[in-house]
Parts: structure tokens; sequence; C-alpha cells
């Protein structure tokens, strides 16, 4: 792994702990993690490898990332207080978080410090053409993961605000998971 490599990983696995304070919801809410995952993405994706069974590791990879994000911002805190929409990353949604980020990062080390032999097993018995095809795997796991929270909590914030201009309480609302 590079320098930039654990720069991009160590800053998305924190990013959630910022939000584990309430903070207002606005545009660099959504800006820095896409900015981060847009820079990623720049960097390492060559387009989606579609030999063998890669596509099939592409979209179980961001299947899961898009599970995670999802899951991370319903469990996210969502409120209006002085007009603002707040957020704050709970407890579920930063476990969710780390743990998409994070078990990222724990493979690419794992690999890095011999996995690779095992990992290239498994490639060879399931028909993985090769690193370019874990590396957009790895990757769009980790933008599916980023955009769907986002997407989710977009979604989630439009409706408090929307419930609190129709004069509904907005704490209920912006506590409940469905």
């Amino acid at each position: 792994m590079t320098f930039t490599d654990w720069l991009v990983d160590i800053a998305l696995v924190l990013i959630v702990f910022r939000q584990l304070r309430e903070g207002r919801l606005g545009p660099k809410s959504y800006l820095i993690p896409l900015g981060i995952v847009a820079f990623f993405a720049s960097q390492y994706l060559d387009g989606i490898p579609t030999e063998g069974n890669d596509l099939w590791l592409v979209g179980v990879t961001a299947g899961v990332g898009a599970a995670l994000g999802v899951a991370g911002g319903v469990f996210t805190r969502i409120r209006v207080l002085n007009g603002d929409l707040m957020i704050k990353a709970g407890a579920v949604s930063a476990v969710l978080w780390v743990l998409g980020m994070g078990s990222r990062l724990a493979f690419q080390l794992w690999v890095d410090h011999g996995g690779a032999a095992t990992v290239g097993r498994f490639s060879v018995e399931h028909r993985i053409t090769g690193e370019q095809a874990w590396v957009t795997a790895l990757l769009l796991m980790a933008v599916a993961e980023v955009v769907a929270r986002l997407a989710t909590i977009y979604v989630r914030g439009q409706r408090v605000a929307r419930a609190t201009r129709l004069g509904a309480p907005s704490e209920p609302l912006a506590v409940r998971v469905r």
C-alpha cells in the first residue's frame, strides 16, 4: 500500500468520527466523503473487469457496501434545530461504517502481508481474473457505501424537513427507524 492508500483509507474510516458529535447537515456533509471516494476512484478505477467471475465479485462487494451504507444512513440521527437539519451518527451507524471501511483496509493489509497466495488460490478456483478485479471490487464497495449512506441521509433529511414545515414534531420522526 502506498502512502496515499493509507491516507485515503484512514480518512474514510475516520470521517464517521466527525459525525459522532452533532453538526449541521449541509454541503460539506456530502462533499467531503464524495470528494474522497472520487479521488480514490480517479486514481485506481480503470474500468470494470467483466471476464470470468469478476463482475460477480464486483457486484457482491458493491452490494455489501450499499447495504452497509443504507443501514448506516438509517441509524444516523437527523433532526431540525433552530431551522437547520442536524446530523449525528449513532453507535450502530459508526460501527457499520468502520466495519465497511475498516474491512477493506484490513483486507489490503492482509494481502500485502501474507494473504496474497490465499487470494490467488481463491481467485483461480472462482475464476476471478486478477488483482484489478479485487481493486475494482474493493473500490466500488467503498463508493457504494458512501453514496448509499449519503443518499439515505439526504432522503431522510428531506422527510424530516418536510414534516417540520408541515408542523409535525421533528424529534419522533428524526429517530424513527424504518
